[in-house]
């Protein structure tokens, strides 16, 4: 039974601006989904990987994915107009792969610990589907423009990340049956009745969506670095 990731970066990063997709903006010189890929193919359980694109961007992942010479790194298929088609599609070409279990994670999301990868992982061993994820601690109101309403509890609310984690064929049929557009794949499979766990996420697992978030990724690669001269 393989491991296999697919890796989503069809979005266009509208929300950041400007004329290149986020996921492939250089962070500290090197972009976030060269970064993503490199932190999954660390990892010897991963066994195949590939990654979804727009059409108009064969060439920015070519580019990104250049000089990575290992035979786990399969050829990348073009997504649609949604995310959850863009996923589908992805899931759609690992049929005959072998896959036993597939993790789909965010290009957009460049610092993954190993670790967090590792635990998803393992949660597949008890349940159909897992997911990374970070409790809500901050108190939260429900607003009318700016203006504060009422206080909502955050018991048992959590912030979702990527990697999430499947049963192959059952995240694949999940996504062939689903109608309509989804927030994440965790959406698409507990629509299709799915058990699924949740495994501590990481605060550097953020996404970039901002520009506000690229500054962050700025810094938070200062952050590792320092760490690792220390370390």
């Amino acid at each position: 039974m393989l491991n296999s990731v697919l890796i989503v970066a069809a979005g266009r990063g509208h929300r950041l601006g400007g004329e290149i997709p986020k996921q492939f903006l250089p962070v500290g010189g090197i972009c976030s989904l060269r970064r993503v890929v490199d932190a999954f193919l660390a990892l010897d359980a991963i066994d195949l990987l590939r990654v979804v694109i727009h059409p108009d961007d064969e060439a920015l992942c070519e580019e990104a994915l250049a000089g990575i010479d290992d035979k786990r790194l399969l050829a990348p298929v073009h997504g649609g107009a949604t995310r959850a088609q863009s996923v589908r599609l992805g899931l759609e070409s690992f049929r005959e792969t072998g896959t036993g279990r597939i993790l789909i994670h965010d290009a957009a999301r460049p610092f993954i610990p190993a670790r967090v990868i590792v635990d998803v992982l393992s949660a597949l061993d008890q349940a159909e589907g897992a997911f990374a994820a970070l409790p809500v601690v901050d108190a939260l109101w429900r607003a009318e423009g700016d203006h504060a309403l009422a206080p909502v509890s955050r018991e048992g609310l959590w912030r979702a990340q990527t990697p999430q984690g499947f049963d192959f064929n059952a995240i694949l049929a999940a996504h062939r049956n689903y109608d309509g557009e989804a927030h994440d794949d965790v959406a698409v499979a507990r629509a299709a009745g799915m058990e699924v766990r949740i495994v501590e996420g990481a605060e550097a697992n953020f996404k970039i969506t901002t520009a506000t978030d690229l500054e962050r990724a700025e810094g938070e690669l200062l952050r590792l670095e320092a760490n690792g001269r220390s370390g």
